[in-house]
């Protein structure tokens, strides 16, 4: 088995460091293959000269793909998708931080479910809080109310939440995803339509209309120390482009008011 790890970054330096050492320590002793992508953005906050570091440290895992600007989020990763070589890919955000045995509860779940074309963990923000991590399908009205209530609405499942038990949900933000290579394969890449959001929202309903089930999996769990740049309601290039994009995906997927169906 190999596991490849694609991993988005910009002007991130501090908090890539503490994901890649989270990657290479979990991974230490472990009987399967992986490989780390990292794709660089343009940054110029000191992450290229670290992984130009890392590449030299750890020869054939870390394999830096360097951009000299920012390119979004679709673009970016698929050049890193087109290379991965592993049985399951595994897209992270820079400033995750995975915890010991989080990979092998992921994949243990996979491999528990043939249908399962996703399955990502609990995510939890550098304080402890839960993040809300996984949703409906977005309608206008539920894009309203989580513009004004994201932090509401956290507070009030992270209460509510004490099972470990496996649910089915709509769709994850990508800061943390396992996909089964042979799940790309068939659904195909990023849609680079879309330049920063919602890539993640069109690609899980695209996993679901492609007949598999998403799986959010509250006993594995994972540090997200969310930049958030295009939250609250300051307008900047990252707001603009996440409301560019959301017009774009209910356009694509031929919806706004009603969420659509899905069938396994």
């Amino acid at each position: 088995m190999k596991i490849s790890f694609v991993i988005l970054s910009w002007n991130s330096c501090k908090h890539l460091e503490i994901c890649l050492n989270s990657i290479v320590e979990m991974n230490k002793g472990q009987d399967y293959k992986y490989e780390i992508f990292v794709v660089d953005n343009g940054s110029n906050d000191g992450s290229v000269e670290l992984l130009r570091e890392y590449e030299a440290n750890h020869s054939g895992i870390v394999k830096p793909i360097l951009l000299d600007h920012n390119t979004g989020t679709t673009y970016s990763r698929n050049l890193a998708l087109k290379k991965c070589q592993g049985d399951y890919v595994v897209i992270l955000d820079s400033d995750v931080r995975l915890h010991d045995n989080t990979m092998q509860v992921l994949i243990s779940k996979i491999q528990e479910h043939s249908d399962v074309g996703m399955v990502v963990p609990k995510l939890l923000y550098g304080s402890g809080r839960l993040q809300k991590s996984t949703d409906q399908f977005p309608t206008l009205m539920r894009k309203i109310v989580r513009l004004f209530l994201l932090k509401k609405i956290e507070d009030k499942e992270a209460n509510l939440e004490t099972s470990l038990k496996d649910i089915e949900v709509d769709y994850a933000i990508s800061a943390f995803w396992v996909i089964p290579k042979a799940v790309i394969k068939e659904v195909g890449l990023l849609d680079e339509n879309i330049f920063y959001a919602p890539e993640d929202v069109d690609y899980c309903l695209r996993i679901w209309k492609s007949g598999y089930r998403i799986l959010y999996s509250p006993e594995a769990v994972a540090t997200h120390d969310a930049q958030e740049i295009s939250r609250g309601f300051k307008m900047n290039k990252a707001k603009i482009e996440h409301i560019k994009g959301l017009i774009y995906y209910f356009w694509k997927h031929k919806y706004i008011f009603t969420k659509p169906e899905m069938h396994t």
